[in-house]
């Protein structure tokens, strides 16, 4: 009883808190159409361009981790988030982000598990590995692993997540 309680309580208070983030996230333009088409343009006009970082981890460490969650989509993450999360605040969390078409989260937080984001160490090597593990997600036609925080998302949920996610990460990408 007391563990059902405890549960509810956590359930509310996320979703309250969720509910207030939705007004912070950003509304302004996006880089490119939230779909994969608009985001492998984004990434193709990348190339060949000197960038930087304003903050956090360099381009080739963002490309890297971008890389990994959308493989990770296909492969299965290495840790997930508790099933009780995966079922009542990630599902949340991404309903908000869809709705709002942004997402903000920790920008140099990595992937539960994940490896680190340090080969391929050149920009431009990283780019490719990112264009490539899109390829791969939009050609990709069988069941998909749940995501370590939202839980089971179909193919055009996690393509929304995928492009929400690098358009988050991009923002602290300029030219150099």
């Amino acid at each position: 009883m007391r563990r059902r309680t405890l549960l509810k309580g956590a359930a509310v208070s996320g979703a309250a808190v969720l509910g207030a983030g939705y007004w912070a996230l950003p509304a302004g333009p996006r880089p490119a159409a939230v779909s994969l088409d608009g985001a492998r343009q984004v990434l193709a006009d990348l190339q060949g361009r000197a960038l930087r970082s304003v903050s956090g981890w360099s381009p080739s460490e963002v490309f890297n981790h971008c890389a990994q969650s959308i493989d990770y989509s296909i492969d299965g993450y290495p840790e997930l988030k508790p099933a009780w999360f995966r079922h009542t605040l990630g599902p949340a969390a991404f309903a908000v982000f869809s709705s709002r078409g942004a997402m903000r989260h920790p920008l140099d937080e990595a992937i539960p598990g994940a490896a680190a984001l340090t080969e391929p160490s050149s920009q431009a090597l990283a780019l490719q590995r990112l264009q490539a593990a899109f390829e791969r997600f939009a050609e990709y036609r069988g069941g998909l692993q749940p995501h370590f925080a939202y839980g089971v998302l179909d193919h055009a949920e996690y393509a929304e997540a995928h492009v929400l996610h690098l358009y988050n990460h991009l923002s602290l990408i300029r030219p150099a």
